[in-house]
């Protein structure tokens, strides 16, 4: 029951990390599909850091540093939505999914560059898998990351951005009305660059939290499982305010933390079902929540829509 908690917690982390990114890009008014995309660069970026980075290294500079690296590499990856969306108009919807799909092949590109140029005399190697528990572990021995209370934190300064400061009021206004917003002097660009920027962020890290605190060990080329989705689904599903999302994040990370702990419950080995169920599980109760909850969701009004300073 222990270590489905703690299983729990840290799938949990990473989906609420991811939907809190989503919810900020689609708050200033930019669907942000590319949150897989996103999730594997920021996890390159962290992963690469702590390849290079000396086994002696002190363990606080190890994890500042990578999560540094997942930050700014999420940021900048985002920025290709950004770019094609707010100041070139571009379908959010394909340029979301060109990034899914440009993630996971650049990355595997990337890593096997290098591990040819380290490695020459087999230059067909397979991806190197990243030791990558190392310093994020919290206790010694416990697998509870200190990763968890950092998302805990990034929770309430979501809410309160988003609530409490006029930067959260008027980046909701750019979502809902950014016509009414410009003409009382908010600049809508620049609110939904900074929108889509934070998802970059939120969204690089939740990226390097799968891989250091979800997996223990990580294959680039298998991309981060499909949990950019399932994290869009858990937005929708909280209703894009930050505290329901997080309770949805704990319903999709306990039934993702099922498919790695089942068999310690005898209950549910008794019946005798492919491990490949609970695999599915996540991705099955994502299908039902979107079909029952899509159609009353309130999102934002002008998500979507290009903005154009001559319309009304």
């Amino acid at each position: 029951m222990i270590l489905l908690l703690q299983y729990t917690l840290l799938f949990a982390s990473v989906l609420l990390l991811v939907a809190l990114g989503g919810c900020f890009s689609e708050h200033s008014g930019v669907i942000n599909i590319g949150l897989e995309g996103i999730m594997v660069f920021g996890a390159l970026g962290g992963a690469l850091v702590m390849r290079v980075l000396s086994p002696t290294t002190n363990a606080f500079v190890v994890i500042l540093s990578c999560v540094c690296a997942s930050m700014l590499t999420g940021m900048v990856y985002s920025l290709l939505l950004a770019v094609a969306a707010i100041n070139f108009k571009a379908d959010q919807t394909l340029v979301g999914t060109a990034m899914n799909l440009l993630g996971t092949a650049a990355a595997t590109v990337i890593v096997k560059a290098i591990n040819t140029a380290t490695n020459p005399d087999n230059p067909s190697a397979t991806i190197a898998y990243v030791d990558i528990r190392k310093a994020f572990l919290i206790w010694p021995g416990k697998e509870f990351s200190w990763l968890t209370l950092l998302t805990v934190v990034l929770l309430v300064v979501s809410i309160v951005l988003l609530y409490k400061t006029k930067f959260g009021l008027r980046l909701m206004a750019c979502g809902e009305h950014p016509q009414a917003a410009a003409s009382v002097g908010i600049n809508v660009f620049k609110m939904r660059y900074a929108g889509v920027l934070i998802s970059g962020l939120l969204g690089g890290l939740g990226g390097l939290v799968y891989i250091t605190a979800g997996v223990s060990e990580w294959k680039f080329e298998n991309g981060v499982a499909g949990f950019g989705f399932l994290a869009l689904a858990v937005m929708i599903f909280g209703g894009w305010k930050p505290q329901r999302i997080a309770l949805a994040a704990l319903l999709f990370g306990f039934f993702r933390a099922l498919s790695n702990v089942y068999t310690g419950f005898p209950f549910l080995t008794r019946l005798n079902l492919p491990s490949t169920v609970y695999n599915m599980l996540p991705y099955i109760i994502s299908l039902v929540v979107l079909v029952i909850f899509s159609k009353n969701s309130a999102a934002p009004k002008a998500e979507g829509i290009p903005y154009d300073k001559g319309s009304r």
